[in-house]
């Protein structure tokens, strides 16, 4: 009798346990619920002020490698000569990309042959002076660029202009939450969690990837082209989440 006692006792502590362990999670699962979140965003339109663009040069083919290298080096010591007279600072001109690659030609009687060495080398630079991109441009294509593109506006210090658009996005967010909750009777507690999402868009930019016009002797006139920078679109998304009283 005393067996089943303690057996009958021993059930009831399981399932007295088994029910709090219920309790706990449906609780756990409706504290859950009891979250509401909501996404601001804000934009503001600023006008850059850095051009970066990829001035480079590809040598024709030569018979050897060490050809190709003095025309590629000759060429790129007078466009970073250039460009130093129309004073782009040191720290502004990086090398990207050098590439001395042979050059093979394939024919049915002979198969792959070796017919010389070209070299590739491409600068990445950084003009500040918006006025002067054109003019970059034109003048180092006249001194043997002829790979020119990738250009890219952006702005050196957008720290303050990310705070204008943080504070117009949790202001965006606030005011949906506070209309959700008006429209569907919902209570808004403390907010609980701040995550931010930030983006820099470029609008559409100038990109002149076919400047071989500049590959023959490398001494024409080149007219500078005109270079419209638009404005720059800095975004940031804000999600604001709410306990629900």
């Amino acid at each position: 009798m005393e067996k089943i006692h303690a057996f009958l006792i021993a059930v009831m502590v399981l399932v007295v346990g088994a029910i709090l362990v219920v309790a706990l999670a449906v609780n756990n699962s409706s504290k859950e619920k009891q979250l509401f979140s909501v996404v601001g965003s804000g934009t503001i339109y600023a006008k850059a002020d850095i051009a970066n663009i990829n001035v480079g040069l590809k040598t024709g083919v030569k018979k050897t490698a060490v050809e190709a290298s003095q025309e590629s080096s000759a060429k790129m010591n007078s466009i970073i000569g250039e460009l130093k007279k129309l004073s782009i600072d040191e720290k502004d001109i990086k090398t990207s990309d050098y590439r001395l690659n042979p050059v093979y030609n394939w024919t049915e009687n002979k198969g792959q042959e070796l017919t010389g060495y070209e070299v590739t080398q491409t600068l990445s630079l950084k003009i500040r002076d918006m006025e002067k991109i054109g003019e970059v441009i034109a003048k180092t294509t006249e001194q043997g660029a002829n790979q020119i593109g990738d250009v890219a506006f952006t702005i050196d210090d957008e720290f303050a202009l990310k705070n204008q658009a943080r504070e117009m996005a949790i202001e965006k967010a606030k005011e949906k939450a506070e209309m959700i909750a008006k429209q569907t009777g919902m209570k808004l507690g403390p907010i609980k969690n701040v995550a931010e999402n930030s983006d820099l868009f470029a609008n559409p930019v100038y990109s002149n990837a076919k400047m071989d016009m500049a590959a023959g002797s490398g001494k024409e006139e080149i007219s500078s082209p005109e270079i419209q920078a638009g404005q720059n679109e800095i975004r940031i998304d804000v999600t604001l989440t709410y306990d629900v009283k």
